[in-house]
């Protein structure tokens, strides 16, 4: 095991097989269904979620088997008929796949993964498609907060010794990055990925040469042109910043070389980061910049620019790569339709909680442009035969409070989700992460700066196409009865 590559193929609930297994022995063997992943509500009461995890899910439907000891492991269960085990044996997917492109803005109900598919395969993708889409879309949404709390000062992602395992690490990061963050401390994540790799020192760095001046002057001469000092392993004020000038006149100044900048990871940081910039000023060092670290979040970046702190960048860590504020992002994966000689039967899950009750149908997500201003106004979940015609007036209305109605001109009407999986041949290719970054900051432009607030954002709408509120309506008055 210690050097076999990692199957993820078995990372799944039991349940998922005993129903695949029931499904198989069943005349429901041959039924297709239809999947939706959506999420009920946005993470730390925000106004927005962003989509994230899309390439790794790919990745892993895209190598779907079962090796010999996971189907040796799955026999000594005595669970299973011999013949679903030689279906695993030789299994192939074949499912057909639609999702949201990686770095769009979405938000709660909205279908964001679909599978298609017969139900054993369905069933069986469930506990992967929502851990890999869960963790990178909470990760993703908690580093937008904090990169817009920064106001154009960069954001690293530095959260890599304190995240839930090498995975959450890794992945973290990624997600980070497609957030805003301008790189990550976790060197693995930028070499597979491509982006930036951000770091310095530690405290420890400092402490094991004789005193604080031989340690900065080291690295200085070691790294002359990316000299970033740690100035708080003692006393920032008495000596880091001292010293850090101190080595920056003996051994960059001669060198034609400036200073990158030093870094604050502790204290009150707000009031050390002023006096810091006074001291550096007036050495003629107006250029270094000033990163800061020590256990951030957007609330405390907000607060610290609000004071007046002279930072030009932030480093977060663990309240970044856990999202510590709201660590479940809360994405389900349920049954809407199955198909039976050709034709659709929509199914709903009904719940006297009314935030549980799924939407039934096959459905496609649509964001609604203005075409005037480029900003979103709103999206619209639409049964898969229903076109929107933007030359058209298109009437939208709150799904809970109908009438509450409002009639679209002058729009653009787009299709949020793109095939990904055709009967199980990948037809969809995964941009790269600074690209994904990138679509991840022009869809944000496009949402009022209403819905980006911290505190009570607007409540952006997800409208129901009317075809689809009647269709939930007729369902529910049905099964009521019932």
């Amino acid at each position: 095991m210690k050097n076999k590559k990692l199957n993820l193929t078995m990372l799944m609930d039991l349940y998922e097989l005993t129903m695949a297994n029931g499904i198989f022995t069943s005349d429901m063997r041959d039924t297709v269904t239809y999947f939706d992943m959506f999420f009920r509500r946005v993470p730390d009461k925000g106004g927005y979620a962003i989509m994230a995890g899309l390439e790794q899910l790919i990745e892993y439907m895209n190598d779907l088997h079962f090796d010999d000891d996971d189907i040796e492991y799955l026999k000594s269960l005595n669970l299973f008929e011999d013949e679903f085990i030689e279906y695993l044996r030789d299994f192939k997917f074949d499912c057909d796949v639609w999702a949201v492109p990686e770095g769009t803005i979405i938000f709660p109900h909205e279908p964001i993964v679909t599978v298609r598919g017969n139900a054993m395969q369905a069933l069986m993708l469930e506990t992967m498609l929502l851990v890999t889409i869960n963790h990178q879309s909470l990760i993703a949404t908690k580093a937008s907060r904090i990169v817009r709390a920064a106001e154009g000062r960069a954001v690293m992602e530095f959260g890599a010794r304190r995240a839930h395992g090498h995975g959450a690490s890794y992945y973290g990061a990624r997600a980070a990055i497609i957030g805003g963050a301008t790189g990550t401390s976790c060197i693995l994540t930028a070499k597979d990925f491509g982006v930036k790799a951000s770091g310095t020192m530690a405290h420890s760095w400092v402490q094991l040469f004789k005193d604080e001046y031989t340690a900065f002057k080291t690295y200085a001469e070691k790294y002359p042109d990316s000299c970033l000092l740690l100035v708080d392993t003692y006393n920032v004020l008495k000596s880091g910043i001292p010293n850090a000038i101190k080595v920056f006149d003996e051994v960059l100044k001669p060198l034609g070389k400036r200073p990158l900048g030093i870094r604050i990871d502790s204290g009150d940081i707000t009031y050390i980061s002023k006096k810091a910039r006074k001291m550096l000023d007036e050495a003629g060092y107006p250029d270094c910049k000033i990163c800061v670290s020590n256990s951030l979040d957007e609330h405390l970046i907000r607060d610290m620019i609000r004071q007046g702190a002279q930072v030009d960048s932030y480093g977060v860590g663990e309240r970044l790569i856990t999202a510590s504020s709201e660590a479940v992002f809360g994405g389900v994966y349920k049954l809407s339709a199955v198909e039976k000689n050709g034709e659709v039967i929509p199914k709903i899950k009904i719940s006297e909680n009314t935030a549980k009750i799924t939407l039934p149908g096959i459905k496609i997500p649509w964001r609604l442009y203005d075409k005037e201003t480029g900003k979103a106004i709103a999206d619209v979940i639409t049964l898969n035969h229903e076109k929107i015609d933007s030359s058209e007036p298109y009437e939208i209305f709150d799904p809970v409070h109908t009438w509450k109605r409002k009639v679209v001109t002058n729009f653009v009407a787009k299709k949020l989700q793109v095939k990904v999986f055709e009967k199980g041949k990948l037809v969809y290719e995964s941009p790269k992460v600074s690209e994904i970054a990138a679509y991840c900051k022009e869809q944000l432009d496009s949402m009022w700066d209403e819905v980006k607030r911290f505190e009570n954002p607007h409540t952006y709408y997800v409208d129901l196409s009317e075809d689809l509120w009647n269709l939930r309506n007729d369902l529910l008055r049905k099964l009521i009865k019932h």
